[in-house]
């Protein structure tokens, strides 16, 4: 049984720490995406000591809880509820209550049905707070060795073949490095359809990041989808970082090598290295003995 009469704490390095309560505002806390010491001080203060706390799922944010001794009830929020669940959160705060907003993992709103409570709370003139932390969009681009000064994090690619294959080739003119989400069941075809929408690209494929098994896969795509699609079964949240268009960058042997290699699945030497002339300037000659070797091995 919860004490709702006691001042609310939490517990970090053995020691209890008072949680005093925020003012009234729509708080949006991130939490760990998979090592829970990645939380923050600030994020465990207006967990506990904001008036609701609104989850994603209370199994998931009740374990964050439980390491940190906090005691509290806890709210659904979720993409099947937010219609109803919504409105009662913003009338909370109109009427002078604190609201956390949490997600599983991760900064709220980032793939998730978190942006349209903060739409509510901007045309209701309530005040919106962000309380940063841990990120799999950022802490992929850490980890994946490619260009950081630009990128675009795309979400989840669309689930049927034709549907991802036209937002590929959409996102192919973004410049700068592309990040994407992926469920480990369709890591395999998406790879593949990533090496035909970019087959002269290197990329990282990262594995539950933080977690004890975290994993980068690195690498040309069109040698990525092949390894990926001779793995019996791929479990663990995945990010997908993708590099940035050559453009200008001068087109080496091994740029000129991965892009045959992923041309070579689907087309005979002298059409691949026909293509692969078109991509990168090389003299087509040259590419098609390229291509003949790498057939060969």
């Amino acid at each position: 049984m919860i004490d709702t009469t006691a001042s609310p704490t939490f517990t970090l390095l053995g020691q209890s720490r008072p949680a005093p309560r925020p003012e009234p505002a729509l708080y949006l806390v991130a939490t760990p995406i998979g090592n829970l010491s990645d939380i923050t001080i600030r994020a465990l203060q207006i967990i506990a000591g904001a008036d609701r706390l609104a989850c994603e799922d209370t199994r998931v944010t009740g374990k964050l809880l439980q390491r940190f001794a906090i005691e509290r009830r806890m709210t659904p929020y979720h993409e099947h509820n937010a219609t109803d669940a919504g409105p009662a959160l913003i009338a909370a705060i109109e009427a002078g209550e604190s609201v956390a907003l949490v997600s599983d993992a991760g900064t709220p709103l980032v793939s998730d049905p978190g942006y349209r409570l903060v739409q509510s709370a901007y045309e209701a003139g309530v005040k919106v707070v962000p309380i940063p932390g841990a990120s799999a969009v950022t802490a992929a681009l850490l980890a994946s060795g490619l260009p950081s000064d630009a990128f675009f994090f795309a979400g989840f690619l669309p689930q049927k073949d034709k549907a991802r294959a036209d937002r590929l080739e959409a996102l192919t003119r973004v410049p700068g490095t592309l990040i994407v989400f992926e469920a480990p069941h369709r890591i395999a075809a998406s790879l593949a359809a990533m090496a035909t929408a970019f087959p002269e690209r290197e990329a990282a494929v990262c594995r539950e990041l933080t977690k004890l098994h975290e994993t980068v896969y690195r690498g040309a795509l069109p040698v990525l989808a092949e390894e990926f699609a001779a793995m019996d079964e791929v479990r663990g949240e995945i990010v997908v970082c993708i590099a940035p268009p050559l453009e200008d960058r001068p087109v080496d042997a091994a740029d000129a090598d991965a892009i045959l290699s992923g041309l070579l699945a689907e087309m005979k030497p002298a059409k691949a290295a026909q293509e692969a002339a078109r991509l990168t300037g090389l003299p087509r000659r040259e590419l098609y003995q390229r291509a003949l070797a790498l057939k060969d091995r």
